[in-house]
């Protein structure tokens, strides 16, 4: 992954200025993480989590690496899988268990070969019942970002497992095609987080996390761009193309209906 990245930079013409990247912000406060209560904890079969992010009141957007088990290739049981959504120290705004799934058509879950899988590493989760918890709005979609652009990003992951956090400005360093290479700040469990940009009123993902690597000694983010594949994964999932989870209503030790906490 590290030479495919330095090939894309060499490929291009020396990069413009980048704007000063911020720290991470924990978002381990409601007054801290209002504006971003949209942004969950994806719980896999208990072990493991990636980040994931409503789009509609029963739509997460994630990675479609998330959805795989590492040890055996194969895709996980999402009657294991549990969105949290603002999961904040031990408690969520609302949870839900996964009724069904779509991944890319042209994604091919690969650990030898993860480079050619990341223009297509998204997916969607349709969850059992909407999330209508008026603190939790969903977030839109906008377009992919130009080289030079201010995005940010909210995470999940494995040094911040219990409260998101926020880093503010990052920037695009290059792209290709559905390819992003951010200046973002990501470790593992960090896999689906959203990729904002701040044009307009309110932040819209541009991007999904779907791994991490380094350029030139600098730690970054790679990304697949949400704007030409998010049609695509919602036609799929009309069409019936997803894959359900394995036992009815998220399983035995699932409680799909809503819990919440104040505000």
């Amino acid at each position: 992954m590290r030479n495919w990245i330095r090939a894309i930079a060499l490929a291009l013409m020396p990069m413009t200025a980048m704007a000063q990247d911020s720290g991470l912000k924990s978002l381990d406060t409601t007054d801290a993480g209002r504006a971003w209560m949209a942004v969950g904890r994806l719980d896999i079969n208990g072990a493991g989590f990636c980040t994931g992010t409503l789009i509609s009141p029963t739509l997460v957007l994630t990675a479609a690496h998330c959805l795989f088990d590492k040890a055996t290739g194969q895709r996980v049981d999402l009657s294991e899988v549990e969105f949290l959504a603002a999961w904040r120290l031990g408690r969520a705004s609302a949870y839900r268990a996964a009724r069904q799934a779509v991944i890319h058509p042209d994604y091919r879950y690969s650990r030898e070969t993860p480079t050619a899988r990341l223009g297509n590493d998204i997916a969607l989760i349709e969850l059992w019942q909407p999330i209508r918890n008026t603190t939790v709005i969903p977030f839109e979609t906008g377009d992919r970002p130009r080289r030079g652009a201010e995005v940010g990003v909210v995470s999940y992951a494995r040094d911040r497992a219990e409260a998101p956090s926020l880093q503010e400005v990052c920037s695009v360093m290059t792209r290709q095609s559905e390819v992003l290479v951010m200046s973002c700040d990501v470790e593992f469990g960090s896999s689906g987080a959203p990729v904002f940009s701040f044009d307009g009123d309110r932040p819209r993902i541009v991007s999904v996390v779907a791994a991490k690597a380094e350029f030139n000694g600098q730690r970054v983010a790679v990304g697949t761009a949400v704007e030409g594949s998010l049609p695509l994964l919602q036609a799929e999932l009309s069409a019936g193309r997803g894959f359900l989870a394995d036992t009815p209503n998220g399983g035995r030790k699932r409680n799909i209906g809503a819990r919440f906490i104040k505000p």
